[in-house]
């Protein structure tokens, strides 16, 4: 038998040889491929998820919840005498901003994304009791009536429930520093917008019951253009009408 047979029939059997691996040996790193986030680092998924998880942004929603139960309120603010009450607010802040904003959180604490979950799931919560304060069954104002008069300590008690909604977005400005100029500039109208409407509570000068409705309206412009800028792609609009996202700052900051 020549040496070129005996050569051809060892490649042959080689063919067949299957790798084996060691069952004590640590498995392989998972590939892992990053999904880009509106806030923050991006979180991490294994790449054979990503082939059958298609996720979208939840940001818009949430921004246009708090854009929309702002809206609504400010203009109620400015329009109190002609309106009367303002019952019209506990709709959108309980079944839009409150439902929305809280959903929204929970989807956004899923995904690692921390900082806005938590600025979600909180504006989910203020809108719910901001809604439940004229609720007649929760009995808010009742326990403040006397002789069917609202008291005074009814407003105070409101204007120390805005200061306390106020410091908290003011926190929360300043953790946005980073991120776009639409959402910095939202936070911030919202903070001015609160101490105007705390203070029209204690004090009740309607000029600062006017000037609050009209920074209530600027923040929930901030907040609709946020919501727009990440809502109009490429996939559903024209380039001429989708916005910039006007970031703040750059990443080495």
């Amino acid at each position: 038998m020549s040496s070129n047979s005996i050569t051809e029939k060892e490649g042959s059997k080689d063919n067949y040889y299957v790798q084996t691996v060691a069952m004590d040996s640590p498995p392989p790193p998972t590939q892992m491929q990053p999904l880009q986030r509106t806030f923050g680092n991006p979180v991490r998924f294994p790449a054979l998820l990503i082939q059958h998880l298609l996720i979208g942004l939840q940001a818009p929603l949430g921004m246009m919840a708090y854009g929309t139960v702002f809206l609504c309120s400010s203009i109620l603010t400015l329009a109190s005498k002609s309106v009367g009450s303002p019952s019209l607010v506990m709709v959108f802040a309980t079944f839009y901003g409150g439902i929305s904003q809280t959903l929204v959180g929970m989807w956004e604490m899923y995904l690692g994304n921390t900082f806005s979950a938590t600025v979600f799931t909180t504006y989910g919560g203020f809108n719910l009791s901001y809604g439940a304060l004229y609720l007649p069954q929760i009995g808010l104002a009742a326990a403040y009536t006397v002789d069917g008069v609202i008291g005074q300590e009814f407003y105070n008690a409101i204007g120390i429930y805005l200061a306390i909604w106020d410091l908290i977005t003011f926190v929360f400005l300043l953790g946005a520093l980073r991120t776009t100029l639409p959402i910095i500039a939202t936070l911030g109208f919202t903070v001015c917008a609160l101490t105007c409407l705390s203070i029209n509570s204690f004090t009740g000068n309607p000029h600062f019951a006017t000037a609050g409705g009209a920074l209530g309206i600027i923040a929930s412009f901030g907040a609709y253009y946020g919501a727009l800028s990440l809502f109009w792609t490429q996939q559903t609009t024209f380039s001429f009408i989708r916005l910039p996202l006007l970031i703040a700052a750059p990443s080495n900051v």
